[in-house]
């Protein structure tokens, strides 16, 4: 009985180091493609020539991070202003000066369960991961 104790708690460790680097790596990669979609949506629509973030511009980051391996439906854009105006419509640019935050989330999808077996806590499963971001704008009329 000693001896099936021992492996089970020998196994469920080894497949934790074995594993551990690989979902580790997979969440900062998810991470670090989630940042560099926010920059690079806030760079353009930002921009002199657009001044906003309009929905064709979400569904195209949506079309590049799902080349990436993630679930453009699970993906989340939450877009502000300093000045609470909308930075989502092509019809009212948000003018230069004003900051235009976005913010794009992403749930963690069960990666940290194998943590559980050897007694850490796993992260909860409606939690999220969030890329943040904000640059003035710089349209003029």
């Amino acid at each position: 009985m000693k001896q099936l104790l021992v492996f089970v708690l020998f196994s469920a460790m080894l497949c934790w180091i074995m594993f551990s680097p690989i979902y580790r790596h997979v969440a900062i990669v998810r991470q670090a493609a989630l940042q560099q979609e926010v920059d690079f949506l806030l760079e353009v629509g930002a921009s002199g020539t657009y001044g906003y973030i309009g929905e064709d511009m979400l569904q195209r980051s949506r079309d590049r991070l799902s080349k990436l391996g993630l679930n453009g439906e699970a993906l989340e854009y939450e877009l502000s202003t300093t000045s609470g105006v909308s930075a989502g419509e092509s019809s009212s640019p948000v003018p230069r000066g004003i900051g235009i935050a976005l913010i794009i989330s992403y749930p963690y999808e069960r990666l940290f369960v194998i943590d559980s077996l050897i007694g850490i806590e796993a992260i909860a499963p409606d939690a999220r991961m969030r890329a943040f971001g904000m640059k003035m704008s710089e349209y003029v009329n």
